[in-house]
């Protein structure tokens, strides 16, 4: 069985990227001009505010603090995008994209922190179902048209 410590450890860690997925779609909602993406945008936005919160009280409940910070990664490819959006007036497709790409990192992150062995039955059935719903974003997203990134 994991330490308190490590179970917080990596909920916490997960946590950053969840974060990185509220901000990535938080921007895509206010960037994009199609109407029914700006919908499924803030929908995915709320969507990872909850599985964040859910991860957050699983690690407060195992002496962590919880986690509002997002990646360093997620910071940088964010500040690369915006650069990228200003140059090409916030393209449909790259939007698209990015998500599609964002949405990448989640799931290694998702399962990074399921094959850890840090996390006890129940916490382990909620960031399975987290990465299952991640799975199913990442799947509509580019059935919506976005790419992975090479």
């Amino acid at each position: 069985m994991a330490s308190n410590s490590n179970v917080s450890s990596t909920l916490n860690e997960l946590t950053e990227f969840v974060n990185d997925r509220i901000e990535g779609y938080k921007t895509a909602a206010e960037d994009t001009k199609d109407v029914q993406h700006k919908s499924y945008y803030q929908q995915l936005a709320d969507q990872s505010q909850r599985f964040a919160d859910e991860l957050n009280g699983f690690a407060r409940n195992y002496g962590g603090e919880g986690e509002d910070s997002t990646t360093t990664k997620g910071k940088l490819y964010r500040g690369w995008m915006d650069v990228k959006s200003a140059v090409t007036g916030k393209d449909e497709k790259a939007i698209l994209d990015s998500n599609v790409y964002g949405e990448e990192w989640a799931l290694k992150a998702y399962k990074e922190a399921l094959d850890s062995g840090d996390l006890p039955q129940p916490v382990q059935q909620a960031v399975e179902r987290q990465y299952q719903t991640s799975q199913q974003t990442y799947d509509k997203l580019k059935s919506m048209g976005g790419q992975s990134h090479p």
